[in-house]
């Protein structure tokens, strides 16, 4: 009978100006922040999906291929809080969830239909390594976008499709596992 291979999982609250990866990826020189600096993760670790650099919150390592494919799949909810810049209007979030149009790979693609409401405190994230501009530059609110596609900044180029471009993101949930009370760079292990 074969040894079954023992998996690692992981939960990190990714921080703003990190990339989603562990490695350098071969360029000469790194000035990029990468995950592998915020833990001892063990050797074939991978970032279930990906948050880009200036995105931050919930993002899932795994060592197992397989649970990254289905995660990253479609058939699992991704919610993202969105701060964006204006009082998003009702009009806007009806946009959002019947799916807008946006840029992807040099063409026209159109979202798939997705759960979108404003909310309606603000929500309570640790504060980010860089400013965002506060209210003095004109008002600001927070929706939540909940996906089961992820196109690359999907969340960002909605927003902006619907005329209120994101000043932070955070992905909070993913699944059935929430981002939380995590802090900033925190790390826990998962049992899945």
């Amino acid at each position: 009978m074969e040894k079954e291979e023992k998996h690692h999982h992981f939960m990190i609250y990714k921080p703003y100006g990190f990339l989603s990866q562990f490695i350098n990826n071969g360029q000469k020189q790194n000035s990029k922040k990468l995950l592998g600096t915020l833990y001892d993760f063990p050797e074939g670790i991978m970032a279930i999906g990906r948050l880009d650099e200036k995105s931050e919150g919930l993002l899932l390592l795994t060592t197992d291929g397989k649970t990254s494919n289905y995660i990253c799949s479609g058939g699992v909810e991704k919610e993202y809080y969105a701060q964006v810049d204006g009082d998003i209007t009702v009009d806007a979030i009806k946009l959002l969830t019947q799916g807008v149009e946006i840029g992807f790979e040099g063409k026209k693609y159109t979202t798939a239909p997705c759960k979108a409401f404003k909310l309606k405190t603000t929500p309570e994230f640790p504060q980010r390594s860089k400013k965002i501009r506060d209210d003095r530059h004109g008002p600001t609110s927070w929706v939540s976008i909940t996906l089961k596609e992820g196109k690359f900044r999907q969340v960002r180029k909605m927003t902006s499709a619907v005329g209120f471009p994101t000043l932070r993101l955070v992905r909070v949930r993913v699944g059935e596992i929430y981002l939380d009370s995590m802090q900033i760079g925190e790390v826990r292990k998962l049992m899945l």
